[in-house]
Order: structure tokens, then C-alpha cells, then sequence
């Protein structure tokens, strides 16, 4: 049986402004290229299993997001803006893929990082 898994890949945060590109004047493509080697080598590596990977992203920097702790029954919510002093991990990005429990533990050790993959299996509401 095949469904969807979500590799959330979590790491110290990363200078996600470099690259986009107004700040990679000078940088050529294959400057880029080179840096995501990685995840052109892993989007591969899970295509020669069969598997489609049904959606991916970087996630910018976060200080480009922050924490919200919704308020209960009424209460004003409480937000949180970055840095966040509770961790000094991140995630910076996803895949999605389609197939079987065991593959998606497999494809799991595959995915690039310089630290944690969490693999969750996804489950859908709606259409």
C-alpha cells in the first residue's frame, strides 16, 4: 500500500538570503548548482526506486516566520518571532513523497542533512 510521507529536514538555520537572486550577483549558476548537488543526487536516488516525490521546498531563514501559542477560549494569542531560545534546530526544508512504509524509511536515510530527518507518514482532510 502506498501513501504519503513528509521527510521534514531539521538543521542549525541557514543563510537563506544568499540565495536569492538580487544578493548572488557575481555567483554563477554553477556556484549554485554545486550547493545543491545534494538534493539533485537524492531527488535521483529516489526516482531509480520508483518513487515520486509529490512536493518539496526550502524553508527561508526564520526570522522570516516565528511561534504562535493560539489563546484558549478567548485569550489574545502569544507570539514568538526568531531567534527562538528554545532550539538551535530548524526545519529548513521538505520533501513529499508517494510509497510504502518500508521505502519511505529507506528514502528517509537518504535525505541530505547535517542532522535530524523526521519521516511522518501525511494524513489528508479533504479533497
Amino acid at each position: 500500500m502506498t501513501d504519503n510521507w513528509m521527510f521534514l529536514i531539521r538543521e542549525h538555520d541557514w543563510n537563506s538570503d544568499a540565495y536569492l537572486p538580487e544578493n548572488r550577483e557575481g555567483q554563477s549558476q554553477q556556484d549554485f548548482s554545486e550547493d545543491m548537488a545534494a538534493h539533485e543526487r537524492f531527488q535521483e536516488a529516489v526516482a531509480d526506486l520508483g518513487v515520486k516525490i509529490t512536493g518539496s521546498n526550502a524553508l527561508q531563514n526564520a526570522r522570516y516566520g516565528g511561534w504562535v501559542l493560539p489563546g484558549k477560549e478567548g485569550e489574545e494569542p502569544v507570539y514568538t518571532d526568531a531567534p527562538f531560545t528554545d532550539t538551535n534546530e530548524v526545519i529548513t526544508g521538505y520533501y513529499e513523497v508517494e510509497c510504502d512504509e518500508a521505502t519511505a524509511r529507506r528514502i528517509a536515510a537518504l535525505v541530505p542533512s547535517t542532522n535530524v530527518v523526521e519521516w511522518r507518514k501525511v494524513m489528508r482532510f479533504g479533497s
